[in-house]
């Protein structure tokens, strides 16, 4: 309610200050038309039971703007369906900003990583290395995905542990892409003036007693 009655209308005043985004909306609100999803899996997994076994399905799903945000969603389900909806609304609650830097001089638009980073996730360990403007993606099609989905435009990769585990490989590299911000660049070093959190800035607004607004059909 807030977001949609007093927001600014950036997804960065919500990371600024490390809200946990709850509901799917707030990123629709957000990114609605710019956001892209792509099934990158459907695996079915079993679980043995007395009368045989029982066969669910799993779904990976990424998705992003193409411009400095990617999520990644894991849902199981009986249905097909069912998991691959449910893992878009965990792919958009997960929905992350992505920092993008050069690789030599800082002429024209960010383009690759700024500094080297590594993710992991299992046995698989991706490494992102910055790469000179014109390179292209130079990874696996995974993560070049998830690469291009967020908003990079040159990559060098490496990849090492069992990399045919899909579900892994994915989360190494989301977990890459997210150090991207975890690493305090000497550029970040001027102190950051906080202003009042939503939280606080809206406290009136809060305070009152919420009128739920009829729900809008989502259409997916």
């Amino acid at each position: 309610a807030v977001v949609s009655t007093q927001s600014t209308g950036k997804i960065e005043e919500i990371y600024l200050f490390s809200l946990p985004i709850k509901e799917a909306e707030i990123i629709d609100f957000f990114l609605g038309s710019k956001l892209k999803d792509e099934v990158l899996k459907i695996m079915p997994v079993q679980k043995q039971t007395r009368a045989g076994q029982r066969t669910r399905f799993k779904a990976f799903v990424a998705i992003g703007d193409y411009d400095g945000h990617i999520g990644l969603g894991v849902k199981c389900s009986k249905e097909v369906a069912t998991a691959i909806r449910g893992a878009i609304i965990l792919a958009k609650l997960s929905v992350i900003p992505v920092r993008r830097g050069y690789w030599g001089n800082k002429i024209g638009m960010p383009h690759t990583v700024p500094c080297k980073v590594t993710g992991k996730c299992g046995s698989v360990l991706v490494r992102l290395v910055p790469a000179p403007r014109g390179t292209g993606l130079v990874s696996a099609p995974v993560p070049k995905k998830l690469l291009n989905m967020a908003g990079f435009e040159d990559c060098y990769t490496c990849a090492t542990g069992q990399t045919a585990t899909l579900g892994n490989f994915a989360k190494a590299t989301f977990a890459a892409i997210a150090a991207t911000y975890a690493y305090l660049t000497p550029d970040m070093w001027s102190p950051t003036v906080f202003t009042n959190s939503p939280y606080q800035e809206y406290t009136d607004y809060l305070a009152k007693p919420f009128v739920k607004q009829p729900k809008k059909e989502v259409k997916y």
